[in-house]
């Protein structure tokens, strides 16, 4: 996770601070020749003298950027950030966070590595959302799970469902994904190993009559949480959207989980983005993070939608889901 965005943003740190290094001098604290110690022979006492080399070192400490020279020595760090997936929003906001510390501020020499480092690292926190993880008290609590096709909505569903057994919640899942051939039948297999019931209709059924029955009979027999799938669909599909807003309507969710693929960097971000606004977002999981070399989705997308990641999806098995956590991501850029 993060190995390549790692290794891009260290290398273009070096080559900012190098420009950085290389831009004009300025002069201060500049010693007057009364301060410079005089030679008094006869006072028996050891003097110092002061040479032409220590005086230019006391002088030449320091450099200033403008907003222009910033902008200028900018653009590597700007690529690298952008070849990582980084949404623009985050790139933007980065760059804020290096003119604050860095223009028109005195720079010592040999500093500017640890100045743009520290800059970045205040970028990311405040980009980074922590989440409060929902204590699910209400019973029974509703989530619904949307995203794209190919994204892993359902095997993310499972993890969690999984995570909700563990912490002693019981579940029930709702098969509202009624378009995807074998669909219901992947849902079954994961409800099978972990033990829990799927409601269900037939294919090309009303898929929020199916998240409505799911909502009742978790109601009559005291379970804890729905979860409920949906068919993935491409967020530019207006009708598809539609659809997720009926199941909205009809299932009335506590939360609406949205599930993207961290491998796909900014196109997770305006996926986000589009189901946001069609339905509206309370979580997001992100699939696939422990693969991602990248890490522009899990940088991006909680900033750009100003809704906090959940988990990380960090593997295959039921167990492979991590709680967002700000201090480790960070710890694992930096």
């Amino acid at each position: 996770m993060f190995g390549s965005l790692k290794k891009k943003l260290k290398e273009s740190i070096r080559v900012f601070s190098r420009k950085v290094e290389q831009a004009p001098e300025e002069v201060v604290d500049a010693p007057k020749d009364e301060e410079i110690p005089k030679v008094v022979p006869d006072s028996g006492k050891k003097v110092e003298k002061v040479s032409i080399i220590r005086r230019v070192k006391k002088r030449v400490v320091e450099k200033k950027l403008s907003a222009s020279d910033l902008e200028s020595i900018f653009k590597p760090l700007e690529l690298s950030l952008l070849e990582s997936g980084v949404a623009f929003e985050v790139i933007a906001r980065v760059r804020k966070e290096l003119e604050s510390q860095m223009v028109n501020k005195p720079i010592k020499r040999g500093k500017t590595e640890s100045i743009v480092n520290k800059a970045l690292e205040n970028a990311f926190v405040s980009v980074l959302m922590r989440p409060e993880v929902p204590s699910f008290k209400k019973k029974p609590t509703v989530i619904m799970f949307v995203g794209v096709n190919g994204a892993g909505k359902t095997t993310s569903l499972a993890k969690f469902c999984n995570w909700l057994k563990k912490r002693k919640k019981s579940c029930v899942l709702a098969a509202s994904d009624t378009f995807r051939a074998a669909s219901i039948e992947q849902l079954e297999k994961h409800a099978a190993k972990l033990g829990v019931r799927v409601i269900k209709h037939d294919y090309g059924s009303d898929a929020a009559a199916v998240a409505y029955d799911a909502v009742e009979h978790a109601r009559s027999k005291g379970i804890d949480v729905v979860l409920i799938d949906t068919a993935g669909r491409s967020h530019a599909d207006v009708n598809l959207m539609d659809e997720l807003k009926k199941i909205k309507r009809v299932a009335k969710p506590d939360y609406i989980f949205f599930v993207g693929d961290a491998l796909v960097g900014n196109d997770a971000v305006e996926q986000a983005e589009s189901f946001n606004e069609a339905v509206g977002i309370d979580f997001s999981m992100l699939a696939k993070a422990d693969v991602d070399q990248k890490g522009g989705a899990i940088l991006s997308v909680a900033y750009v939608t100003k809704k906090p990641i959940l988990f990380l999806g960090t593997g295959q098995g039921y167990d492979d889901l991590e709680v967002f956590d700000k201090d480790k991501i960070l710890k694992r850029i930096f």
